[in-house]
C-alpha cells in the first residue's frame, strides 16, 4: 500500500525538515540584521523576540499549508503509479518553490487589503502584533484539526475567516465602534472565488474527461493503474506534466498569502527598511512625480470649492473615510476630494525632493507610506463600480495606483525563498493523510489515468488563472472537487460519507476560523 510507505520515511523527511528550518533561520538572521538595522541602534530584546516569534508564527502557517494544498498535487502522480511518492513530493516541492519565486505579489496584498486600516499602518503596534499572531494561530490551529481527520481542508478558506474574525474583533472591542473592522467589499468579491472555485473544479474536470473520451480513443488512458506497475510513458508524461503545472500554480497563488503576512510584520518592526520599496530606480522619480499631479488635478476637479488641506489634516480626513461605514460615499464627498488632492500633493513633493523613494530618509519614511497607503486604497475604492469618475479620470487615477503599489507593495528575495522552502519542507512531512484521502476515498473505484490528469490540467489552469487577477483560491476544493467530478462523469460513483465530510469542513471552516481569530485577538489584546 502507497499509505503504508510513509512510515519507512519518516525519519528521513522529519530530519530534512530540520535541516531545512535551521537553514532557514541561518538565512533570515543575516538578511533581517543586515537590512533592518543599517547604522541603527539594535533592536529591544523584547521587541526582536516578537518580531522572531511572528515570523516563525508565519512561516509555520505555510509550513502547515504544505499538509494540506500541496499534498493535493501529489495525489494524482502518486496513486496512478506515475511517479515514486517520495521522487513525487520532491519534484512538487521544487516546483511549488519556482511558482512563489515567480509570483507578482498581487494575492499578498490581496489578503492584507482585507485588515483594518488602521492595524495595517500600525501594524509595529501591541495591536498589530495582536492581529498578526491571532489571524495566523487561528489558520494553524484548524488546518492541524482538519489535517489530523484527513480532510482537505483549505488555507486560503481558514486565513481569509482569520482575517475577518480579526477585523470583526477590532470593530467589537473600540470605544464607540469607531475602529474599522473588515473590508467588504473586498472580502466579498475574495469569498466569490472560494466559492465558485470547487465549482469550476467540478464541472470542468468532468466536462475535460468527457471530452477526452470523445476524442482520444486510446483505452489504455481510462484504466485504473494495475499492481504498481507504472503507465505507459505517454501517460506518464501527461500526468506529470499536470502535476508540475499544479505545483507551480499553487506556489504562485499559495504562496503569496504568507508572504504578505511576512511582509506586514517586516514592515512593523523594521520600517526604515520595508516600508517603502527602495529598489525602485531613480529614473522611476519623474513618472511617479507626474502620476502624483495628474491624479491630483482629477481629485481638484471633484473638490469643488473645498479647501486642499495640508498633509496632516488630509491623513486624518482620508482615515476617518476610509473607516466609516459607506468608505467609497465619504470619499467621493467634496470635502475627501480635497483632502486627497493635497495628500497626492504631498506625495509628489516629498519624492521629488528627495530624488527617489530610495532616498526617503528614515524619519520621513512612516509618513510618506502612510500617505502613499491611504491614497492607493482610496483610488481603490472611488474607481469601483459606483465610480464617481469619468472612464479617461478612471484610468489616470488606475495609473496612479499601480504607482503606489509599486512605491509600497514589493517581496524581497529573501521572504520568498522562505516562504517557498517552508512550503516545500511541509509537503515532506505531512503529505500523506490528504494524499490518501483524494486517492482513494472520494470515489468508490481506483482513479484512472484520464481521471487524474482531468482534474490537475483544471486544478493548474484555475490557480493559474486567480494568480492573473490577484484572487487567493483554494488547491484543495479545486483538484478535491475535480476528482469527485471525474468519478461522477465517468460513472464510477462517489464514497457519500467523504463528500459529507469535505462538504461540512468546507462549511464550517469561515465561521471556525472567524471565532478562533476574534477570541485569540481578544485575549492577546489584553495581553499586549
Amino acid at each position: 500500500m502507497i499509505a503504508d510507505q510513509i512510515g519507512r520515511r519518516s525519519t528521513i523527511a522529519l530530519a530534512a525538515a530540520l535541516i531545512g528550518l535551521f537553514a532557514i533561520g541561518s538565512i533570515v538572521a543575516p538578511l533581517l540584521f543586515g537590512d533592518s538595522m543599517p547604522g541603527q541602534t539594535i533592536f529591544v530584546v523584547v521587541g526582536f523576540a516578537l518580531l522572531g516569534l511572528a515570523l516563525l508564527i508565519a512561516l509555520a502557517f505555510e509550513f502547515v499549508n504544505g499538509f494540506h494544498d500541496t499534498a493535493n498535487a501529489v495525489a494524482t502522480v502518486i496513486y496512478t503509479h506515475a511517479m515514486p511518492p517520495l521522487v513525487a513530493v520532491i519534484w512538487s516541492g521544487a516546483f511549488n518553490f519556482l511558482g512563489v519565486m515567480a509570483s507578482t505579489g498581487a494575492v499578498a496584498y490581496s489578503v492584507v487589503t482585507l485588515l483594518p486600516v488602521e492595524l495595517i499602518l500600525q501594524v509595529g503596534s501591541g495591536a498589530g502584533y495582536a492581529m498578526i499572531f491571532a489571524l495566523l494561530l487561528a489558520a494553524i490551529v484548524w488546518n492541524l484539526g482538519t489535517w489530523a481527520l484527513g480532510l482537505p481542508n483549505s488555507s486560503s478558506h481558514a486565513l481569509i475567516g482569520s482575517v475577518i474574525g480579526v477585523g470583526l474583533a477590532n470593530q467589537l472591542m473600540a470605544p464607540g465602534r469607531d475602529a474599522s473592522g473588515v473590508a467588504w467589499g473586498q472580502a466579498l468579491s475574495v469569498l466569490e472565488s472560494l466559492l465558485f472555485s470547487p465549482l469550476v473544479g467540478f464541472v470542468c474536470a468532468a466536462g475535460l474527461l468527457v471530452a477526452l473520451k470523445r476524442l482520444v480513443r486510446r483505452p489504455e488512458l481510462y484504466r485504473a493503474p494495475e499492481g504498481e506497475a507504472p503507465p505507459p510513458l505517454w501517460i506518464r508524461g501527461l500526468l506529470i506534466l499536470t502535476c508540475t503545472g499544479v505545483s507551480f500554480a499553487h506556489g504562485g497563488n499559495d504562496g503569496q498569502k504568507g508572504m504578505g503576512l511576512i511582509m506586514l510584520i517586516l514592515i512593523g518592526a523594521a520600517p526604515t527598511a520595508y516600508a517603502l520599496n527602495r529598489t525602485m530606480p531613480d529614473s522611476s522619480t519623474p513618472a511617479f512625480v507626474q502620476g502624483s499631479q495628474a491624479a491630483s488635478r482629477v481629485f481638484r476637479d471633484h473638490a469643488g470649492q473645498a479647501a486642499v488641506p495640508a498633509a496632516g489634516p488630509a491623513r486624518d480626513r482620508i482615515g476617518a473615510a476610509l473607516k466609516a461605514e459607506a468608505p467609497a460615499k465619504a470619499l467621493a464627498a467634496p470635502e475627501a476630494q480635497a483632502a486627497l488632492a493635497g495628500l497626492a500633493d504631498d506625495i509628489a513633493a516629498q519624492v521629488q525632493n528627495y530624488g527617489a523613494i530610495r532616498h526617503v530618509p528614515a524619519e520621513a519614511t512612516q509618513n510618506l507610506r502612510t500617505d502613499m497607503y491611504l491614497a492607493g486604497d482610496a483610488v481603490r475604492l472611488l474607481t469601483g463600480e459606483h465610480s464617481p469618475f469619468s472612464d479617461p479620470e478612471k484610468t489616470t487615477l488606475g495609473d496612479y495606483r499601480r504607482t503606489l503599489d509599486d512605491g509600497t507593495r514589493y517581496i524581497p528575495t529573501w521572504v520568498k525563498v522562505v516562504v517557498a522552502l517552508a512550503l516545500g519542507l511541509g509537503t515532506m512531512v505531512g503529505w500523506k493523510r490528504i494524499v490518501v484521502t483524494v486517492g482513494e476515498r472520494i470515489g468508490k473505484q481506483h482513479l484512472t489515468y484520464a481521471q487524474g490528469a482531468s482534474a490537475e490540467a483544471v486544478a493548474a489552469g484555475t490557480i493559474g488563472l486567480a494568480e492573473a487577477y490577484g484572487l487567493p483560491v483554494s488547491t484543495t476544493h479545486i483538484l478535491s472537487s475535480g476528482v469527485a467530478g471525474t468519478m461522477w462523469a465517468n460513472g464510477t460513483g462517489l464514497q457519500m460519507a467523504t463528500v459529507r465530510n469535505l462538504a461540512l469542513a468546507w462549511i464550517l471552516t469561515l465561521p471556525a476560523a472567524i471565532t478562533l481569530a476574534g477570541v485569540l485577538y481578544w485575549a492577546l489584546r489584553q495581553v499586549f
